[in-house]
This record gives structure tokens, C-alpha cells and sequence, in this order.
């Protein structure tokens, strides 16, 4: 993997192969990056990353000088990897937590900016982190949740969803409210 832009532009990082991930495709990650520099000026985001496996989100939102990043992921690999990485990269402010991240959704008082989401494909609970995220009012005004999944999932009849792109075979469903 590799940050697409940024101060850290280009610099790839490799990942422990024994890590239960699947990460963002470049070409998809190059894709919604444009689409949120449109809406935001990512230097004054507050950002939740959750199933953040590599960390691969969280970088490039780092390397864009993101104003605060919290990653949780369950796997212990996957936060210690992203911490290491982390510190190497000098995000300060990219904070990791280990957790469920439908129970962190379900429980934080916290607000972000942007909210990204990439659980497994073939995992269950896309609609109560939906649910989660949106009814918890975790997002910000104008805020965005960005969930990627597989094609299998169709959110097009949500009330709340914004926008939705395909790029290959990686999906995004973008919520939130319009304006």
C-alpha cells in the first residue's frame, strides 16, 4: 500500500502479511480522497477510522494533516502495527484504540467530521453500524460517514444516504445529511 498524497506522498508501507485485512485498493482510495477534498479541507477534520486493519485510511488522512484521527480495530496485530506505524510517520495525532468497532460506534459521545467504516465483506452488521453512526449523532454538522463494501450490499433506498461510487470491485456508501 502506498499514501496517494500528502506530505508523505508515495511512501509505501508494507504490512505483516499475518494481518486478517483486505485493504482499500489504491484506485479506490485515490478516488474517495478526491471526493472528500471537494467537500472538506482535510487539514481541519476530525476523523473516526473504524475496522481500520493497516491503518491504510488513517495514514493518508495523517499525511494530509488531519486534525485528529482515532483508529479502532479488534485485532491486536492490526493496532500495533498501526501504532508503530504511526509513531514512524510522526501522526501525533492519530490515536489507536483496540475494540469492537460496532461497540465503540454504539458507545462513544465523541463528534467527527468524517466517519470511514471498512468491516469484512462478508460480515453482518453493516445495518447497526448504519444505525450506529447515524442515529447516535456521531457525525458532526455536514458530516460525512463513508462505508466500503463489498457488491453484494445495496444501500440505495437509505434515507440518508448521499452518494454512492464503485470503483472495481470496492463499493462506497456515503452518508449523512444533506444540505
Amino acid at each position: 500500500m502506498r499514501i496517494i498524497s500528502g506530505k508523505h506522498r508515495g511512501k509505501h508501507i508494507t504490512a505483516p502479511t499475518k494481518l486478517p485485512v483486505r485493504p482499500t485498493t489504491d484506485f479506490g482510495k485515490e478516488s474517495l480522497f478526491n471526493i472528500l477534498m471537494n467537500w472538506y479541507n482535510l487539514s481541519e477534520v476530525t476523523v473516526l477510522d473504524l475496522f481500520a486493519g493497516t491503518g491504510n485510511l488513517s495514514y493518508e488522512f495523517g499525511s494530509r494533516d488531519a486534525e485528529k484521527i482515532t483508529a479502532v480495530d479488534i485485532h491486536n496485530g492490526c493496532v500495533r502495527f498501526i501504532e508503530k506505524t504511526a509513531a514512524e510517520l510522526g501522526y501525533d495525532q492519530l490515536k489507536v484504540l483496540k475494540g469492537d468497532a460496532l461497540k465503540f460506534a454504539q458507545r462513544t459521545l465523541d463528534k467527527y467530521d468524517i466517519i470511514v467504516a471498512d468491516p469484512p465483506y462478508d460480515w453482518d452488521g453493516h445495518d447497526a453500524l448504519i444505525e450506529a453512526v447515524l442515529s447516535k449523532g456521531l457525525l458532526k454538522e455536514h458530516g460525512v460517514f463513508v462505508l466500503e463494501h463489498g457488491e453484494n450490499l445495496d444501500f440505495s433506498e437509505h434515507p440518508d444516504l448521499l452518494d454512492k461510487r464503485k470503483y472495481g470491485s470496492v463499493h462506497f456508501a456515503i452518508f449523512g445529511e444533506e444540505d
